[in-house]
């Protein structure tokens, strides 16, 4: 088993390597750092230009694999590998190095135009979060731990995909000894004024939702107990807000600490569909996001 790291160096943002290594020091196993340069177009009539062209990647390649091998020093004694490889995707050169090396997951970081402590998908890591048939971690922009994982947190809706994602997350909190916390995001849209029939409708439908929310999570809280999780390893609790950064926000978060989203469970590719609660909450989490694909993936 190992821990891939989608490595690209952007200044002094190390965040995908920190977070491999917090993986690495919950659940023991190598971290590989690849870097992806373009490949040459390989045909004879652009043969001189194609070598020149691969030896400047190749260069390029083993620069980034010099500075992973630099970012590797902040964490010493854990094992780790740079390498780098040449592909014209950057995501499924990823996958196939991940399915190569038997990753656990595929770790990257934030866009470069996120804000610090703010996790946000470029164009390669959103179509590498629908393709992978493996989880994949985002790091908030310049994240830096030293830590292992303590809790992970789970987005549950009380649907199908929720109860397969359920299961993995147990899975991932016993191997890493950790925590687990079930939390349901509510997030209340803009009442009308009280005096309208509508809004005492929209208040007992909300009212009725939380009343199921709470049934769901003690009926998952009793599963994670059959999973053989004590009571003072779960937590659960639901979050409301008017809007989702306050709903996420207001859970709490601590060192230690990622959030763990699934795929859709009523799209039609739900295996690869990243739905739309699951990325309001991952642009609005101040930690680690794992993303996990669904069961067909």
């Amino acid at each position: 088993m190992t821990y891939v790291v989608g490595y690209g160096p952007r200044g002094d943002d190390r965040s995908a390597v920190d977070l491999a290594f917090q993986f690495a020091r919950s659940r023991p196993a190598p971290v590989v750092a690849v870097s992806v340069v373009p490949q040459g177009w390989g045909t004879p009539v652009a043969a001189g230009v194609d070598r020149e062209y691969e030896q400047w990647a190749a260069a390029e390649g083993r620069q980034s694999a010099q500075l992973a091998t630099a970012d590797f020093a902040h964490h010493p004694g854990l094992a780790a590998e740079a390498v780098w490889v040449a592909g014209r995707s950057v995501p499924a050169a990823l996958i196939d190095q991940a399915m190569a090396r038997d990753a656990a997951l595929i770790v990257v970081g934030s866009a470069e135009e996120a804000e610090p402590g703010r996790v946000r998908l470029t164009s390669k890591t959103d179509r590498l979060v629908h393709s992978s048939p493996l989880p994949v971690a985002i790091a908030p922009r310049s994240y830096r731990t030293t830590s292992r994982v303590t809790r992970v947190t789970v987005g549950f809706r009380d649907d199908d995909g929720s109860w397969s994602l359920l299961d993995r997350v147990a899975g991932i909190a016993r191997a890493s000894a950790a925590r687990v916390r079930l939390v349901t995001f509510l997030v209340d849209p803009a009442r009308r004024p009280v005096t309208t029939d509508v809004s005492h409708a929209q208040a007992q439908v909300i009212d009725a939702w939380m009343t199921r929310a709470v049934a769901a999570q003690a009926e998952a809280v009793a599963h994670l107990r059959t999973l053989g999780f004590a009571d003072d390893e779960i937590e659960h609790g639901i979050s409301a807000g008017p809007q989702w950064h306050a709903a996420v926000a207001s859970v709490g978060w601590a060192e230690g600490d990622i959030l763990v989203v699934g795929s859709s469970s009523t799209h039609r590719l739900a295996q690869v569909f990243l739905g739309s609660s699951a990325s309001k909450i991952l642009r609005n989490a101040p930690v680690p996001v794992v993303v996990v694909p669904g069961a067909g993936a």
